[in-house]
C-alpha cells in the first residue's frame, strides 16, 4: 500500500532538514524530531501540527497540507533561534521535497514567529507553510 501524502511529505521535510550542513551546524547535529526524547537539550526542531484536505479536482486528486514546524533554543536572545527559522525558510524556497507516490505543486510561507516559553528561558519559534501535493500516476 503507497504511503499517505502527509507521510510522505514528512519524510521528505526530515530528509531535507538532515540534509542541510547550515542547519544542522545550528543546532549541534540532526536534531529534527516528530516528538523530541525527554531531556533533548535545545536547539532543536520538531515537526509539528499537520493538516491535510482534499485538493482534489474533477480529474486530478490532490492534497492541501498545513505544516508548522518548531524550533526550540534556550538562548536567551533571539538571534539563534531567528538563524534557525532563516535556515528552515532559505531549505523550503529551494527544496525538491523528494516523495515516491506524490509530486509536490504549490509551497507557500504563511507566516513566522518567535516567542518566549513561560519558563523565560526558552525561545519557541515557528513557522507554517501551505503546501499542496498530488499523486503521481504511473
Amino acid at each position: 500500500m503507497p504511503q499517505t501524502a502527509n507521510w510522505e511529505l514528512q519524510e521528505a521535510l526530515y530528509g531535507a532538514f538532515v540534509g542541510d550542513a547550515n542547519l544542522t551546524s545550528l543546532l549541534g547535529g540532526s536534531k529534527i524530531y516528530d516528538l523530541a526524547p525527554r531531556r533533548t537539550k535545545p536547539p532543536y526542531i520538531t515537526i509539528g501540527m499537520t493538516q491535510e484536505r482534499d485538493w482534489s479536482t474533477s480529474t486530478e486528486g490532490g492534497s492541501e497540507h498545513v505544516v508548522t514546524l518548531h524550533c526550540w533554543t534556550e538562548n536567551k536572545g533571539r538571534k539563534l533561534a531567528d538563524e534557525i527559522l532563516q535556515s528552515v525558510k532559505e531549505i523550503m524556497a529551494s527544496a525538491s521535497l523528494s516523495m515516491s507516490n506524490h509530486g509536490l505543486v504549490n509551497l507557500v510561507y504563511e507566516f513566522s514567529e518567535i516567542r518566549r516559553d513561560p519558563d523565560g528561558e526558552t525561545l519557541h519559534g515557528l513557522v507554517r507553510y501551505r503546501i499542496v501535493t498530488e499523486p503521481i500516476t504511473p
